[in-house]
């Protein structure tokens, strides 16, 4: 099973309760594990303007004000921009699928910064990452529902948002879910 490009949604009762009601997008799936960025929780107050200014870098007056997401706990201190594919970094940019890309280099805000860079972008800090079969585990113990990803609801939806219509586009409300589970 390949959920490269995939949403994943998190089930009720999700152990960690820093993916409570998160919506992921996996950037990279294979046989060595997963890599994915939380979609619709943001950085307390944490602004694209502010994070430029960290880095030291201008920002033209047409600069987007673009909120920085808690992409996950991994490397919480290291940035990816998930965007439309209509943009590539002259160093390197990861495309996950012919409607999204990934970029994970200083060069992006930069060109962010003077207006340029991606049509559709998503800015985060750190990310979620799974070791071989973790992320399988997870769903077989009804952790993550998987959902199609667009670019609506990526792009287009406002964060507090997300996890509904993610689990709306599999025909679910969240009203319906219950945090307990069984097999049969």
């Amino acid at each position: 099973m390949d959920l490269t490009g995939r949403l994943l949604i998190a089930m009720p009762g999700m152990q960690d309760p820093r993916f409570d009601q998160s919506v992921i997008f996996v950037c990279a799936h294979s046989d060595e594990g997963a890599m994915g960025l939380v979609i619709n929780k943001v950085a307390d107050d944490l602004k694209l303007s502010d994070l430029l200014e960290q880095l030291d870098i201008d920002a033209a007056l047409n600069a987007r004000r673009l909120p920085i997401h808690f992409g996950g706990p991994v490397e919480s201190g290291r940035g990816f921009v998930l965007h439309d594919p209509g943009y590539t970094s002259s160093i390197s940019t990861l495309k996950v699928d012919a409607r999204f890309s990934m970029t994970a280099t200083l060069d992006i805000l930069e060109d962010m910064a003077a207006g340029e860079g991606p049509a559709a972008a998503l800015i985060a800090l750190g990310y979620a990452g799974w070791g071989p079969d973790q992320l399988e585990d997870e769903i077989t113990q009804n952790g993550w529902l998987i959902a199609e990803a667009t670019e609506k609801l990526i792009f287009g939806t406002a964060n507090e948002a997300k996890w509904g219509e993610a689990l709306g586009s599999l025909g679910i409300s969240p009203l319906a879910l219950s945090s307990e589970y069984g097999t049969a």
